[in-house]
């Protein structure tokens, strides 16, 4: 997105902390907050009419939650924008369901400021930010048996392999580059093999498959 401000609708009930996040974006030049929502219903309405690149995505909130609104704006064939889940509360059910309705981004409100900065320009430049610290062991747990034997992913190269069991450790594009010694676009073009090979959206249902099938 050279040159062009990333658009990022903000969606929480709670307007102190919207007003809080909308101040720690706008002070960066690459970002500009277009909107807020206060519920999810606001929210799928606002992400039609602004169509924005990203929407930061409270989960509880009257009239309709978080994770109904991520499915409806990631399943609109008009939309674009990648959703990144705000919320207070580190739970399996909300982060795996999110995971499931689209969502490409989770941030915990107590995090640093950057840490919603970065999630924010991932899910724009379409990596998404898997926190290793909280996400993969969420799916590990939720969707992957203890015992049950770790195996190949079919009809992938080894190199692909390799993509794919690091996106599943929650590196970026640029972080897969520095551990392979491979550059940006190599690796971009190999997530997209791995995307188009399982037949997934992104590289969260890529994560997803891959820990329900044992191949991470």
């Amino acid at each position: 997105m050279t040159g062009t401000p990333i658009r990022v609708l903000l969606v929480d009930d709670q307007a102190l902390l919207r007003a809080g996040f909308a101040t720690i974006l706008s002070a960066q030049s690459d970002l500009e907050v277009v909107g807020e929502a206060e519920t999810g219903a606001q929210a799928v309405a606002q992400a039609t009419a602004l169509n924005p690149d990203v929407v930061c995505m409270d989960v509880q909130m009257p009239d309709m939650d978080g994770l109904e609104a991520t499915r409806r704006i990631v399943a609109a064939p008009a939309l674009h924008a990648a959703v990144v889940i705000l919320t207070t509360f580190n739970r399996e059910d909300y982060l795996l369901e999110a995971l499931r309705a689209g969502a490409v981004g989770y941030v915990l409100k107590n995090s640093r400021p950057e840490r919603l900065v970065e999630a924010v320009r991932c899910a724009a430049r379409g990596d998404g930010l898997l926190a290793p610290e909280v996400t993969r062991a969420v799916i590990e747990r939720a969707v992957t048996p203890q015992d049950r034997p770790r195996t190949s992913p079919p009809g992938l190269t080894g190199r692909e392999a390799q993509v794919l069991s690091l996106v599943a450790r929650g590196l970026t594009n640029d972080e897969i580059a520095g551990e392979l010694y491979l550059g940006r676009a190599t690796v971009k073009t190999h997530v997209s093999n791995v995307l188009a090979k399982l037949g997934v959206r992104d590289r969260v249902q890529a994560v997803v498959v891959a820990h329900e099938q044992g191949w991470t």
